[in-house]
């Protein structure tokens, strides 16, 4: 059996995230893996904002995304869920595909399970999709997964 140990989870706290988290509980509980929740708070790509010149505090907003993100990481998985102890959880700033990839590498990731939008050809070619260059690119397997309604109907079955 091929040994399924380190499962990440990269989250945007959307319903098809959630969805993914839901189907990586499960397999945690049967591999006995730990679960890695990522969050990639993503650089803003627009400077200076303002007709004259005046910037945002940016690196006070983005202390602030990156501080509401690892609340919101410790709420997916509460110290009561059995599993809360083989939950390791992260919030990094950068693109969210770069750093994805770059958790990998760097936590010998087994498995990546992720939520997918689904937003369509348009959707796609407008705003691209990061799952979607995920499954391109990474060396392990990537466990796509669309809504909290198929997760359930499926673990139900």
């Amino acid at each position: 059996m091929i040994p399924i140990r380190r499962i990440l989870v990269p989250t945007d706290f959307s319903e098809p995230a959630a969805a993914a988290l839901q189907y990586a509980k499960t397999l945690a509980a049967e591999f006995k893996s730990e679960i890695h929740l990522l969050h990639v708070v993503p650089e803003p790509y627009i400077y200076p904002w303002g007709a004259e010149g005046a910037s945002l505090p940016l690196a006070e907003l983005l202390t602030q995304a990156e501080d509401a993100a690892k609340d919101r990481l410790k709420e997916l998985v509460p110290a009561t869920d059995k599993l809360s102890k083989s939950v390791h959880t992260e919030t990094v700033l950068g693109a969210p595909f770069d750093r994805i990839l770059h958790y990998i590498d760097e936590h010998d990731i087994d498995l990546v399970v992720m939520g997918t939008h689904g937003r369509g050809m348009m959707g796609h070619l407008l705003l691209g999709s990061v799952t979607e260059r995920v499954v391109r690119k990474a060396v392990v397997p990537v466990l796509t997964v669309h809504s909290v309604k198929a997760a359930t109907r499926a673990m139900a079955s």
